[in-house]
Formats: structure tokens, sequence, C-alpha cells
């Protein structure tokens, strides 16, 4: 088997087909690295750009046994591939994330004891099995909560606000699979992320936290880095080293968190990958999100995170994201990306663009004036 760091030549095995395992793919490419994605889908962005190709099931044990046969280390693009596979592959080759951190950031309920155990506050919260302990959780949490799902749930999906008591039972028979865990309502002042890479060797390099907007629950815009004091721009890089040092991870780690009025932050879920969040990284810094994962599974030394730019990244959703792309790909100082996506379906992520501004700007704008022709 081929040591670590890996040469150049070397081929990296992605799990997810999605945007996220296309940009690695090419951020490895960049490091002369091939990769090899496999996913159940055919015609996903992350097989456009692949040097190698396996279309199968999760499930499948041939396929994974031969997909492991032909690559020197796999990671994952999303923290939904079935557990089960990771677990096949882990006993034929290096998995960087591994199956620990896989697993804890696919339950809520273990997110968040983990995330207390390390000393990141959170939200109070409880789990719930019954209808009747969701009853007892909102006597003890109050209303409004909010009831989601333990496993499957993103971009506001698996997810119930509960503001009224007549709320309980409709909200409890929808959401699945369980059990459920109900937090309690935050009045945040903001929502901002922070990413960190940790290497092989333990080593720890954090981005500038980001400050995002959402729209229908799916993320609308991030300001990098978030204007924030000082200090809590310090805290949410403790809290996502804290946390990448926690999992004992190697690769990627972002942690979503919400501020609150008074300057605290509690952390609200782990993603133990490459983020959405994170896009701007591409344009900002010199070596981005994307450079820093494969950098970590490869067992190269990690790169300085420093951004050479200020920035504001939005994402294009649906039709209305795709009639936008000509005019912003044709905009001074915006840099566009897409997914190759063909069906612009309302809500579906088919690309992103990056205004660019000079370092330091973002601190003074409104975001009116900071998002300009975005």
């Amino acid at each position: 088997m081929t040591g670590f760091p890996l040469p150049p030549g070397s081929i990296i095995g992605i799990l997810g087909g999605g945007q996220l395992g296309r940009m690695s793919a090419l951020a490895a490419a960049r490091l002369g690295y091939a990769c090899h994605v496999y996913a159940p889908e055919p015609d996903s962005p992350g097989m456009q750009v692949a040097a190698h190709r396996t279309v199968a099931a999760y499930e499948d044990r041939d396929a994974l046994a031969r997909f492991a046969g032909s690559v020197a280390v796999v990671t994952f693009e999303f923290e939904n591939v079935p557990a089960a596979a990771l677990e096949a592959l882990a006993g034929l080759v290096p998995c960087r994330p591994g199956l620990a951190a896989l697993a804890t950031c696919q339950d809520r309920v273990a997110e968040k004891a983990f995330l207390g155990r390390i000393g990141v506050p959170v939200a109070p919260w409880r789990p719930v099995e019954t209808e009747a302990d969701l009853a007892a959780a909102v006597a003890e949490l109050g209303l409004p909560a909010v009831l989601k799902t333990t496993r499957l749930g993103y971009d506001g999906r698996g997810q119930a606000v509960l503001r009224r008591p007549e709320d309980l039972a409709p909200a409890f028979a929808r959401l699945a699979p369980r059990p459920l865990v109900l937090e309690a309502f935050v009045p945040f002042a903001a929502e901002i992320s922070a990413i960190a890479a940790r290497g092989a060797d333990g080593a720890v390099a954090t981005f500038d936290p980001a400050e995002n907007r959402h729209a229908h629950h799916i993320l609308d815009l991030s300001f990098a880095p978030a204007r924030l004091p000082e200090a809590v721009a310090a805290a949410a890089r403790a809290h996502v080293a804290a946390v990448a040092e926690g999992l004992d991870l190697i690769g990627l780690v972002a942690l979503e968190m919400f501020l609150l009025p008074d300057g605290r932050l509690l952390g609200n879920e782990i993603a133990p990958r490459p983020h959405n969040s994170g896009h701007w990284t591409m344009d900002a810094c010199a070596a981005s999100q994307f450079e820093q994962h494969v950098r970590a599974v490869a067992g190269l030394p990690l790169a300085v995170p420093e951004r050479h730019h200020d920035a504001v990244m939005k994402n294009l959703i649906g039709p209305e994201g795709m009639a936008a792309w000509p005019r912003l790909v044709a905009t001074p100082g915006v840099v566009g990306h897409l997914y190759g996506k063909e069906s612009a379906r309302p809500g579906r992520k088919m690309g992103h663009a990056t205004r660019l501004l000079p370092r330091g700007a973002l601190a003074g704008m409104t975001d009116e004036a900071a998002l300009g022709p975005l």
C-alpha cells in the first residue's frame, strides 16, 4: 500500500458525487492527484471531473471492495453516506476522516453530546423518543422550540418550529426517522461558521469565520471575514479547532454557530467535510478549503489559511440563480463557479459567485454595499 504523504499520481477515493466532491477533485488535480469518485448517480457533478468513476450503490460490498483496491486513501464529500459503507472500506484502505467522526456527525444527539464534552456550548436540548417525551421536553424548554430529526437533515429538511401546543402532535407525526431532538429556540443575532483542517501530524489550521445569511433554510450569502469583535472571532476559531481535535479528525470540519446578542457563541451543527460557507476560500485565499482537505487526507503539510481578499459569496439557487449567471460572469471583481447540473430545480444549488473586495474593506461596509452586483 502506498505510504503517506501520497506521492504525485496517487489516486484519492471520494465517496459521493456532489459539488463538494467535484471541487475537491479539481483541487486534488492541481496537487498532482487523480480522484476516483464512487456514487450511485452517473451524472453527478463529481463524476464529470473525476479521473475514475464507480457508479454503484453504497450497499454494494463487491463494488466497494474493488473501489478500495484502486485507491490509496478514501474520503467523503457529504456526511449522509451510510456509515456501513465506510466501515466496509476501513478494513481495506485508510479512510480520512474515519468512521468515528462520521458516526458522531450523522446523529444530532451524539453530536450535541460530543460538543458538550469538549466544552463548546450548545442550546438546551432534549432527546425525544415518544409524544410523551416531546411534551415533557417542551415543558422544560418552553416554546417556541425546534424539533429535528437526529439523522438525514440538511438545508432545513427534517425539522419543524413549534410555536403553540397544538403544533406538537403534527410535527411529531411528520418527522422521521426517530428518535428526534428538541432544541430551545435561540434568539440569535447572527449565524456564523468556522472551518478547520487537521493534518495527520495533528497540526490544525483555521480559516476566518464567515457570517451567513439563509433564505428558505438554504444558505444564501456568506460574508468573510465575519464582522465580529476579535475576541468573538478567536472564540469561533478555538471552537472549531476543538472539534477537529476532539474527533481526532484527519481532513476538514466546519462548525455552524449561533452568535447571541451578548457575544456568546453556541455550537449548532458539525460537518466533517468541505462546507458551503467556505466556498469563498476558493478565490480569496491562496489555498482553498478544498485544497486543505486534500492536503490533510493525502498526508501533506497544511497550507497557511490566510486570506488575501475579503469576500462575499452568493449561492446560485434554482432557475433564479441560473438567470443571474450571464450577468455575474461578466462582472469585474466577481468570480463564478457552476457545478455542471443540468436541471435548475427550485431550491437546487447550481453554483456560486464570489465578489472579491480589498482586504479589510468589508468591516466598514453595510450588507448592501458589500453585495454590490451580487
